[in-house]
């Protein structure tokens, strides 16, 4: 498996954006290390472009015949190695070096039931965050890869939401006409056994609580933790009071609570590191508070021992967790032992060194919550540019998400990074 080429650009016309974006990945198809012919491609579109995503995906088609597949979806912001686009009009494409015989594209009009003998254990998802019932969905869809490991996100847009969802493998009968650019449910790609990969999820918040077992719920409610009122405790830990709405509630809004289900006791200290969440915490929003039960509304249907912290987001804990997963990809991917030339190049200025085989990285796809893009890294690119010097200098799309896909969870306020590697 060579390079994956990839490109990126903005400009107001999506036109001349494709066509800076058909340049780089030509340019990149051209030279030894990358692949010349390759077979999937995946494409990013902020939502400036989406009403135009049909003619956009057929423009890549027409300009590239030799990739038959497409997969993609819509953000209000989108990323690419270095560089992050956030609420300008932009494109992404990266062209996967994949054998037919090991991907599928799947959507609601081709599902992956339908693939005949493939067998998918794993799969890249982008769903619609309007659909009902989605997280089952995204449990049911786990369940049908051999890993049961998914990664991915939820599409993010304010003019309509969309997926590129093009497969070589057709279509349902009765379908034949069906449009490749799809809204509503789940579309993405499957892949196989024989595809290696590694994906990480990397957490943007930091308990400020200790960890209280849910002992009595109703629906999203909340009304006893470790077998004390919910609310009393949320405000003793938050230090604010109802005597005084104004600075309580102001404090109410800033937090977060993260959310795990019930676990044994030796797993739970596997999983978990001082001062931060692991990876089977998902962070939810506290959407109201019940005085007369004494509870607390969460944005999350609650069971009974579930575990629950109350957390904030936290910019030093995001950059610290970021660098650890990618340097976690890097200590399992590059060899201890590497010849001179390759140990040098490996450890040039990560800003200006080419990609590498050695780092054993064809691709990269990398998946953010849409509120840690931009200033909450300090700056525009922030996150993309921890992330360069992390992970290295790889090819890499991915796009800013209404939440992440991870395993068999949908994720919030966390990115989700996920390698293909090579031989």
């Amino acid at each position: 498996m060579k390079l994956f080429p990839y490109g990126h650009a903005t400009h107001p016309q999506w036109p001349m954006a494709a066509a800076l974006v058909l340049a780089q990945l030509r340019a990149h198809m051209a030279l030894p290390g990358y692949a010349a012919a390759p077979t999937l491609g995946l494409v990013y579109i902020t939502d400036h472009y989406a009403p135009h995503a049909q003619e956009i995906l057929d423009h890549l088609g027409a300009e590239l015949p030799e990739v038959t597949d497409w997969s993609g979806t819509v953000g209000v912001g989108i990323a690419s190695n270095n560089v992050e686009y956030f609420d300008e009009p932009a494109l992404a494409v990266m062209l996967c070096d994949l054998p037919h015989a090991h991907y599928r594209v799947f959507s609601g009009v081709a599902p992956l039931g339908a693939q005949g003998s493939f067998r998918a254990h794993t799969a890249l998802v982008h769903a619609d965050p309007n659909t009902p019932e989605l997280p089952e969905l995204v449990e049911e869809m786990a369940g049908c890869t051999g890993s049961a490991y998914l990664f991915g996100g939820l599409a993010a847009s304010r003019q309509g939401v969309v997926q590129f969802a093009q497969g070589s493998q057709g279509h349902l009968r009765g379908q034949g006409a069906a449009s490749s650019v799809l809204s509503g449910g789940l579309s993405g790609v499957a892949f196989s056994a024989e595809v290696a990969l590694l994906s990480r999820v990397t957490q943007g918040c930091r308990p400020v609580s200790s960890e209280y077992e849910v002992s009595a719920c109703e629906g999203n409610l909340v009304t006893s933790l470790d077998g004390q009122p919910a609310l009393e405790r949320l405000l003793k830990d938050l230090k604010v009071s109802l005597e005084e709405p104004e600075q309580a509630l102001a404090q109410v809004r800033r937090t977060l609570v993260g959310l795990r289900s019930p676990r044994e006791e030796h797993e739970v200290a596997q999983v978990r590191r001082p001062g931060q969440f692991g990876d089977d915490t998902w962070v939810r929003h506290i959407i109201g508070l019940d005085p007369v039960r004494q509870g607390i509304a969460i944005a999350q249907e609650l069971q009974n021992g579930m575990r629950l912290s109350f957390c904030e987001r936290h910019v030093a804990a995001a950059r610290n967790d970021l660098v650890r997963v990618c340097a976690e990809i890097r200590e399992e991917l590059e060899s201890a032992e590497l010849p001179l030339e390759i140990a040098q190049a490996l450890n040039a200025d990560e800003a200006q060194a080419a990609p590498h085989p050695a780092r054993r990285i064809a691709g990269a796809l990398y998946v953010s919550c849409s509120g840690r893009g931009g200033p909450h890294f300090g700056g525009p690119s922030a996150e993309l540019q921890i992330l360069r010097r992390a992970l290295g200098d790889v090819p890499l799309v991915g796009f800013f998400a209404a939440g992440e896909i991870a395993s068999r969870h949908v994720y919030g306020y966390t990115g989700v990074l996920t390698v293909f590697t090579t031989d």
